[in-house]
Order: structure tokens, then C-alpha cells, then sequence
């Protein structure tokens, strides 16, 4: 079995709860007073850019919110969206402290999220202490699961995609690492993901 060296973890889903999706959305924007529906229709457009890192945090919330007059400001709306976040499964930051500790991997993020509250997330998660590279949709301009960006990911490390694992909690996000010859672990839980590693050769604990 090739040795893996370098080890891309997916963020929101793994590390930490998604940035701001459906879910959240429902929750966060009807304290406001917005008609959910209305903005659902005007999110996929709007979102496509802004994960991209193709617009701004306000250029995406002026095409689904700011289009008129509103009761409650930016500064209120983005508050609320980064609050949401939270450490999804904490035993994940002792595997990743693990990792670092053994001083034999590289350790990556590969993840979808907006720049704005992906730098957010790094910061105050304390991210930036454990990960070397950060390979994030508002950065490179694609997302998963679109090959480029995994493509993107082993250029930027360049690393083999043969001594490379990629953890995600989705199927479909594993398919094109797998496709490029980088081994895939859909992430269910840190118990989980320690057995999974171990089947690669990476002891933890």
C-alpha cells in the first residue's frame, strides 16, 4: 500500500457545521422577517458566485436581500450567519492534533465555502494552527464536486494523488478525488474516521 502523505480534510460537514445552508438558512432568516421562499429563488444564482469567490459577502446578500428597502442591515444579517457556525465532532481536533504532532503528513482543507466566511471560520476555529495549504472554492474559483478543483488541490500541494487521502461527508465530493487516483474516506464520525485512517497506514492515538 502507498504511503499516505498528505490528507485533505473537507470543513464543513467534518470539522465543523456547514457555513450557511438550507438548514440554517431556515433558522437564521425568518428572525428577520424574510420571506424564505423569495430568497431561495434568489440564492442559487447569487450563491454560485459568492462560493466562487466571485462577488463579495454584500454583493450576495444585495442580490438576495438588500434588492429593497429593509427593517434590519448587513451588519445584522452577517452577525447572525456567522454565529451559526460550530465544532461539529471536537473529536476531530484531537485527530488533527494527532496528525500534526506526528510531523509526517501534510494536512490540508479542501472545502466549498464563501472567502469571506471561510477566513472567518480559520480564525476563530483556530484552523490555521493545524493545516498547512487551504484549498477553498472562494480561492481557486471552482467547487466541488467539480474535478478542477481537486486538480487545483494537487497542483497547489503538489502532492501524488496516490499518497493522498481526501475526508468528506459527502459521496459524491469523494468520486472525482477518487477519479484522479487520491483515496476517498466519507467521513461518519472521529471514531469512524480514526478506523478509516488506520486501514491507510495513519495510526492516531
Amino acid at each position: 500500500m502507498t504511503e499516505i502523505k498528505t490528507i485533505y480534510f473537507d470543513i464543513g460537514g467534518v470539522l465543523l457545521t456547514n457555513g450557511f445552508d438550507e438548514y440554517q438558512r431556515a433558522r437564521v432568516l425568518p428572525r428577520f422577517g424574510v420571506d424564505l421562499a423569495d430568497y431561495e429563488a434568489r440564492h442559487p444564482a447569487a450563491n454560485h458566485k459568492w462560493e466562487r469567490g466571485l462577488c463579495t459577502e454584500r454583493d450576495y446578500f444585495n442580490e438576495t436581500l438588500f434588492y429593497k428597502p429593509r427593517d434590519f442591515s448587513f451588519d445584522d444579517v452577517w452577525a447572525a450567519v456567522k454565529a451559526e457556525s460550530r465544532v461539529l465532532d471536537a473529536g476531530c481536533f484531537d485527530i488533527l492534533a494527532e496528525l500534526v504532532a506526528a510531523g509526517r503528513y501534510r494536512l490540508c482543507t479542501l472545502n466549498n465555502e464563501s472567502r469571506e466566511l471561510n477566513d472567518y471560520r480559520l480564525q476563530v476555529f483556530g484552523l490555521t494552527r493545524y493545516f498547512d495549504t487551504f484549498i477553498c472554492s472562494g480561492y481557486v474559483n471552482e467547487m466541488k464536486p467539480h474535478l478542477n478543483i481537486y486538480r487545483s488541490a494537487l497542483e497547489l500541494t503538489q502532492a501524488p494523488a496516490a499518497e493522498s487521502v481526501f475526508i468528506d461527508d459527502r459521496a459524491e465530493n469523494l468520486e472525482p478525488a477518487r477519479e484522479l487516483g487520491m483515496s476517498g474516506i466519507q467521513f461518519q464520525g472521529s471514531e469512524q474516521l480514526r478506523r478509516e485512517l488506520g486501514r491507510l497506514g495513519i495510526a492516531v492515538g
